[in-house]
């Protein structure tokens, strides 16, 4: 009698596309679409199950006794049944979603629930006020995971106003409120790379510097993410496989209405209203990671393997509470750039364009350094609070 198992896919072989043939690109396992070894035997392999031999009672424990190298594979065997007989998490480390790695994005917040540190992030930046106002952030972000698919973040910023900023022009530092986030992973779909995730921000009233802008009340965003990556495309656009579009979409609502100033010297009530704002944005990207390990092994440098190009858009819409003479206009950037992933951290850089005279001057930049908390430290503050240690995502 013997054994006979399905064939498990390789990705690295008739499934890849070569010199241009096609060929079907079925779900891959995320284990081995990033390299990882098939848990199965390769396609048509027989095992033998040969029936055991009679053997007469206590003749087993008398031979391990008598051969100490014996009793030592037995240890070895017990262990491994115990080790194997543990509940297994079902958390992973990033976020994947059948064979697509979705990466941290630097301006808008990607759909992943993980277990990660983004510091530093700086960027630099020109407002559109008159006179514009030249400003250099640095800030960071780190994210907890609670469960598998709930995670809580906590990002503050550290501004520098250059003059004429501030509020006697001549510049002013300090930081912005308080921002946390909390983001639940309600959707995933492997085979269609489907994420989707609904979060909760907070920038928390009086927690920064007025002198750099903070607010003395806080506003409530709630919002929805999603991620779409597109292998499951047909073979005639292969090339577009490793396209994957990411986006956010929330209603920013502030903790008071309006601010009422009494001014001593006219006697005057100023009354400055807090409106209420759409919050949208999308991000577009090329995988080149996934073009090799899923479409095609175009013999690329090691360096450009790593590469995701991107590019994103961030953007905000009034929608409620906007005083008289409050402009109506929708302001946001547009950001191309390039992001560059390893095992264990990311690198991003990204131009900062506005799209209008409101929105900003000239052209800023962001840089980000990003790590993989859940693949540094798997076992420890990698994991979920409420769960075991994750799988580390190995993706070169």
């Amino acid at each position: 009698m013997s054994v006979r198992f399905f064939c498990t896919p390789s990705p690295r072989s008739k499934h890849i596309w070569r010199g241009g043939l096609p060929s079907p690109l079925p779900f891959v396992p995320r284990a081995i679409a990033f390299g990882g070894p098939s848990p199965l035997p390769a396609c048509g392999e027989r095992l033998p199950s040969p029936r055991p031999s009679p053997r007469k009672r206590g003749e087993g424990a008398e031979a391990a006794r008598a051969n100490p190298a014996r009793r030592m594979r037995l240890l070895w065997l017990l262990s491994g049944i115990a080790l194997g007989g543990m509940p297994l998490t079902r958390a992973m480390a990033h976020e994947i979603a059948g064979n697509r790695f979705f990466p941290a994005t630097l301006t808008i917040d990607d759909p992943g629930v993980n277990d990660e540190l983004a510091v530093p992030t700086i960027s630099i930046t020109k407002s559109g006020d008159e006179p514009p106002v030249k400003q250099l952030d640095f800030s960071g972000e780190y994210s907890k995971r609670i469960t598998e698919a709930f995670a809580i973040s906590v990002a503050p910023t550290w501004t520098k106003l250059f003059a004429p900023g501030g509020p006697t022009g001549t510049g002013a530092s300090g930081f912005q409120n308080l921002d946390t986030t909390a983001k639940y992973r309600f959707y995933k779909d492997p085979v269609h790379e489907l994420i989707m995730s609904v979060g909760l921000s907070i920038e928390w009233g009086g927690s920064g510097a007025e002198g750099v802008g903070a607010d003395k009340f806080s506003t409530y965003t709630p919002t929805l993410f999603f991620g779409k990556g597109f292998g499951d495309l047909p073979d005639t656009i292969w090339w577009a496989r490793p396209i994957a579009l990411t986006g956010t979409l929330g209603y920013s609502i502030p903790g008071s209405a309006r601010t009422a100033t009494f001014d001593p010297d006219s006697g005057d009530i100023d009354v400055e209203f807090h409106p209420h704002f759409i919050n949208w944005g999308l991000s577009l990207q090329y995988s080149m990671p996934y073009l090799k390990s899923a479409v095609y092994d175009a013999g690329l440098p090691e360096f450009v393997n790593h590469l995701i190009p991107i590019v994103e858009a961030s953007f905000q819409t009034p929608a409620a509470n906007f005083g008289p003479g409050t402009s109506l206009k929708t302001t946001g950037t547009v950001n191309p750039g390039v992001i560059w992933v390893g095992n264990y951290f990311q690198v991003g850089l990204e131009a900062i364009i506005p799209i209008n005279r409101d929105s900003g001057r000239n052209v800023g930049a962001v840089a980000q350094l990003h790590f993989f908390l859940d693949d540094l430290f798997p076992t420890t503050i990698g994991q979920p609070i409420f769960g075991g240690p994750v799988a580390p995502a190995k993706l070169f």
